[in-house]
């Protein structure tokens, strides 16, 4: 999107993924936002999480479900800035370079990256220019356009502190688990595998786990390409066979850990894999994450996937927030991330 500026520090914010929208809770911008995609999902998925941070919530009741955006809407919300990726928005129904420029020009300045989610391939004509970039280092970014780089900071060491804990305390190779990240439809058997190993944001609480990911034998070649998904059915699952079986979904509004669990034991075919056997079988909150996401997954898929090493997880009761863990179980000190954010630190 070449250079930006602005006259002041933007007040009023468009957003639509949840990366964007956490990055700016996260720099306690929360309030300022006034779209997302699928305000709902992201408001009951979020609420898991704060209940842990003392002085922290988000009320998105109501907010524009901002994706695919309509150019209307955006000279009605009149934003100061759009925290979305116009690589991305310019791949939507009815948008075009032009529609991309005449917003950017007649409304605020696009200023955001979607595609380093799994380094996905740009949308023709912008190829040469596109940049990929970690979670943390849009973080920074976006941080900059708010001056606030020391909430950045702060955030960022307590990321590098835990990220340090994690990398010592892993075991040898030969001693860590295979697994599987899914999400398993609410209609039927089939399910979705994700790459556990993918350079991109999507994987930034997995990769670091150094973990053998259970699907990349069982489905072969083109797994995962260019960040897609692949479709999956039990008998793929009981083939690659996973030690620990991560699920998405349970800690939004739409899938029950518990039904899930049933579902698989009770399966004549399911009931074999390991992870199902072994009941290692648990929760995840969501691929596209931002830095909060990032910190609160890292711990619990470090505990998921090695609690001899980081303690055990206390499993996550569906409906109830991220469980509470004892402080010296903690990975993370929850309060400094919460005055973080309040502006207390």
């Amino acid at each position: 999107m070449g250079d930006v500026t602005f006259e002041g520090v933007p007040q009023d914010v468009f957003t639509i993924l949840g990366h964007h929208t956490d990055m700016l809770l996260a720099l306690g911008r929360g309030d300022a936002i006034n779209a997302m995609h699928a305000p709902e999902y992201h408001q009951s998925l979020y609420r898991k999480f704060l209940a842990r941070l003392d002085g922290v919530s988000v009320d998105w009741e109501g907010l524009y479900s901002s994706w695919p955006p309509t150019k209307e809407k955006l000279y009605e919300l009149d934003s100061d800035v759009h925290v979305a990726d116009p690589a991305k928005v310019a791949t939507a129904e009815g948008w075009d370079d032009g529609d991309i420029e005449e917003i950017e020009e007649g409304v605020g300045p696009w200023f955001g990256n979607t595609l380093s989610g799994t380094n996905k391939t740009p949308p023709e004509g912008w190829a040469d220019s596109y940049e990929y970039y970690t979670l943390w280092e849009i973080f920074g970014k976006v941080a900059q356009v708010f001056q606030e780089g020391a909430r950045y900071e702060a955030l960022a060491s307590v990321r590098e502190s835990m990220r340090e804990t994690i990398e010592a305390g892993l075991p040898p190779e030969s001693e860590r688990p295979d697994a599987a990240l899914v999400l398993f439809s609410s209609s039927d058997a089939k399910a979705w595998g994700y790459k556990l190993n993918h350079p991109g944001y999507y994987a930034a609480h997995t990769r670091p786990m150094g973990v053998t990911d259970a699907l990349a034998d069982a489905v072969g070649e083109g797994y995962g390409d260019d960040g897609r998904n692949v479709t999956l059915d039990y008998e793929t699952l009981l083939e690659a066979d996973p030690d620990v079986l991560l699920v998405l979904g349970p800690m939004a509004q739409y899938h029950d850990l518990a039904e899930i669990r049933t579902k698989l034991a009770d399966d004549e075919v399911a009931s074999e894999i390991t992870a199902v056997e072994e009941g290692n079988v648990y929760a995840q909150g969501a691929r596209r994450q931002g830095p909060i996401l990032n910190l609160f997954q890292l711990e619990m898929t470090a505990k998921q996937l090695y609690p001899d090493a980081f303690g055990e997880w206390p499993g996550y009761v569906d409906g109830e927030p991220y469980p509470e863990i004892a402080e010296a179980e903690r990975l993370f000190d929850r309060q400094k991330v919460a005055d973080v954010i309040t502006g207390e630190f």
